[in-house]
């Protein structure tokens, strides 16, 4: 059998600002194809008015949720979003969406159903086909459509691709029968193939292609000069956000599954000790979600050690991390996306000079 090449996009995502439009403008001259804005109310900007200032800004690079969450807004208020930045940035604007993390705790709640991400994508995508669907609206399903796509006011012309973030196995099918784009969030390159192995496995079973699946590698972490320690302050303050995230999650929920595979047990029990001095203790998610992927606080710095970095992030040399890209495209994941880090602007760069000849 003759390999398939499959080209890889690169992208960044990034916390939302209102001056985001300068770091994403930046990343289009050096050559990122995708740019993705965290959808998180109380913590970051609003995603779709930065989107339409990136809009406004860039010519080519496309811009994307980076995940939304559906209770966030009212689905066919979101079909109008994207539509709307469609007629700014024609066939550039991309939906990724979830079923919810910080923009869901940031409210003291879990994630919405699998059930109600279905639905969510169904209602979208149907408005943005110009189809007539049901949407769950006050206790009842009632038809809706889009009434004016003819005086072009919005753009429901030219495709909105959808990316679904799904770890498990019934999500992964869900991505399967939707024939959506998958994306997932990695730190370790093996455990990244290895799901998507599972995914793609999903995919042929709903009687799929499986060169039709696309499939986007989420990672956070830092660019290291050849001898660098992976415990570095400037390691800490680029790749520390995303390891310490998971002990974050390990407090909630098990939404990462068992973390004591990978992180040692005594890091899990000392952010345990952290969270408990968190007030009040009824709402402590007030304090543990500040500075989401963004920034270590002060009080957890201790935790994000040489090695939390080197085990739950995507962090080394440039030729490391090239050759973990180049594991990645061989595997089937035809999309790269990095963090850039809120102050850290300077990460474009970096990741710009690995990704170049990967």
């Amino acid at each position: 059998m003759t390999p398939v090449e499959i080209p890889v996009e690169f992208g960044i995502s990034i916390a939302a600002g209102a001056d985001s439009w300068q770091l994403v403008r930046r990343a289009e001259a050096l050559g990122f194809s995708h740019a993705w804005f965290l959808d998180s109310q109380l913590l970051n900007a609003d995603p779709f008015v930065v989107m339409a200032a990136c809009a406004m800004n860039t010519t080519r690079i496309r811009l994307g949720t980076g995940m939304l969450i559906p209770c966030n807004r009212l689905a066919p208020v979101t079909a109008n979003c994207l539509a709307t930045l469609n007629a700014l940035a024609p066939g550039r604007i991309c939906l990724g969406i979830a079923t919810g993390f910080t923009a869901r705790r940031t409210m003291g709640v879990g994630p919405v159903t699998l059930t109600q991400l279905e639905h969510e994508i169904e209602v979208i995508r149907g408005l943005l086909e110009r189809r007539t669907v049901d949407y769950d609206y006050e206790g009842a399903p009632r038809p809706i459509r889009f009434l004016n796509p003819d005086f072009e006011l919005v753009n429901t012309t030219d495709p909105v691709p959808i990316y679904v973030s799904a770890l498990g196995p019934r999500g992964r099918s869900l991505v399967a029968r939707q024939g959506t784009r998958w994306t997932i969030p990695f730190g370790n390159v093996e455990r990244a193939i290895g799901m998507l192995e599972q995914m793609r496995a999903a995919w042929i079973e709903a009687g799929r292609d499986p060169l039709d699946l696309q499939a986007v590698a989420s990672g956070g972490g830092c660019v290291l000069d050849p001898d660098e320690s992976f415990g570095s302050d400037r390691a800490r303050a680029q790749a520390g956000p995303s390891a310490v995230m998971l002990l974050h999650d390990s407090v909630e929920a098990a939404g990462q599954g068992d973390l004591s595979k990978v992180v040692p047990p005594e890091l899990i029990r000392g952010f345990q000790e952290v969270y408990e001095q968190y007030a009040p203790a009824h709402a402590r998610y007030l304090s543990l979600h500040r500075g989401h992927l963004m920034v270590v606080r002060p009080e957890e710095a201790h935790l994000v050690t040489a090695d939390l970095i080197r085990r739950l992030t995507f962090t080394g040399t440039r030729e490391a991390l090239r050759d973990g890209l180049r594991a990645l495209k061989a595997a089937g994941f035809t999309q790269f996306t990095t963090h850039v880090r809120y102050g850290q602007p300077q990460m474009l760069e970096a990741w710009a000079d690995v990704v170049a000849s990967v």
